[in-house]
């Protein structure tokens, strides 16, 4: 039966890139007939053909949204819905920056105690609504949007007033000193000119501890049994309202760490002071969507927006928009979504089927039996 669901999972999956990918070619050729083949195999070829730089510039993009696709997917996972992705992220961002720019007596360790500071600002903020799920049956995504808003208007405010972080004349923060980037850890030498780091190494780890946390360890089940259903978790002797809150906590590191490996990136990444929030939180969503929550789908979904992100990058050379890409994403978002739901359907309708063949079953031998 799980083999069944995974088959069908994957094939809506596909279905979603696929569909996402022709609506690509279909604007392409709307804006420009004569340049549209060559600009969907653009997408599709570009990062390859520009050799380990273009590869490299695949992995530098996947990094974050495979952590922030992680925080939705392990949240998803335990029954919650996480989308304070992009307020966790830029909270954990800022943590990093800051101790990125004030910490410079750290060393050499600059960059770890940089991490850790955003993975403890994330623990923080996705800990709020989980308390607010568990002690007061407030939904998640209500306050996950306001903690959202609240992390982005936060952040501006404790950079714009700060003049050892913000850059007047460029509105963003100031560029953290050298000992808090992340170390390229030799792929930056296999990948020469591209902007990737240690943290594509970071993100991995992080996918193989997620998977071991969930699929293999008692303290997962637990996770995943109280976030679907509190109630009975809590008659199996569960402390479910401890569980939600570790849940959230735990999804809010992962988008956390994110932020702070791409601001501590070195690739010119800075804090900027805008009324937008992060849309690495939403690029969450579709890899999460994409990957069915699973931590291994996660990872692929993430190496794939990426690669098409990669290549949209390369659309400017044939004077195209590279908010085509974000196009894409968006149609693959939401067939993914519809998807999600269609396979619901269908389960849901097989499920009944069953039922109703067992219940005639049983009462075939009981009329049998009465005779």
């Amino acid at each position: 039966m799980k083999k069944k669901r995974d088959h069908l999972g994957f094939l809506s999956s596909l279905f979603a890139i696929i569909v996402g990918l022709i609506v690509g070619f279909i604007i392409l050729l709307v804006s420009n007939p004569s340049q549209a083949a060559a600009g969907f195999m653009t997408i599709i070829t570009g990062p390859v053909t520009h050799g380990m730089k273009g590869m490299g510039q695949v992995f530098y993009y996947t990094t974050p949204i495979i952590l922030t696709g992680l925080s939705v997917g392990f949240a998803f996972k335990t029954g919650l819905f996480n989308i304070g992705a992009s307020g966790q992220f830029i909270v954990g961002g800022f943590a990093a920056v800051y101790v990125g720019i004030k910490g410079g007596s750290l060393g050499g360790t600059q960059w770890v105690v940089a991490l850790l500071a955003a993975l403890i600002a994330g623990m923080i903020w996705g800990a709020v609504p989980g308390i607010f799920k568990a002690f007061f049956n407030v939904n998640e995504v209500i306050s996950c949007i306001m903690m959202n808003y609240i992390g982005m208007y936060m952040v501006n405010f404790l950079v714009s007033t700060n003049t050892s972080l913000y850059d007047k004349i460029r509105n963003y923060s100031k560029d953290v000193v050298k000992t808090a980037n992340v170390p390229g850890m030799g792929l930056d030498k296999l990948f020469a000119g591209s902007s990737i780091n240690g943290g594509f190494f970071i993100s991995l780890i992080a996918v193989v501890v997620i998977y071991i946390l969930l699929e293999k360890t008692t303290f997962g089940y637990e996770l995943k049994a109280a976030g679907f259903n509190p109630d009975a978790s809590k008659y199996a002797g569960m402390n479910e309202k401890r569980n939600i809150i570790l849940s959230m906590a735990i999804a809010g590191a992962l988008s956390a760490l994110a932020g702070g490996l791409l601001y501590l990136a070195g690739s010119g990444k800075h804090i900027v002071i805008e009324d937008a929030l992060a849309s690495e939180g939403f690029t969450g969503i579709s890899v999460a969507l994409l990957g069915l929550s699973n931590p291994i789908g996660v990872l692929l979904a993430g190496l794939f927006i990426a690669y098409i992100t990669a290549g949209g990058f390369y659309l400017q050379l044939l004077n195209f928009s590279t908010e085509i890409i974000d196009i894409i994403i968006a149609v693959i978002i939401y067939f993914s979504a519809f998807s999600l739901f269609v396979r619901g359907f269908i389960q849901r309708v097989r499920k009944a089927k069953a039922e109703k063949a067992e219940n005639k079953d049983s009462s075939e031998e009981a009329g049998k039996g009465g005779k």
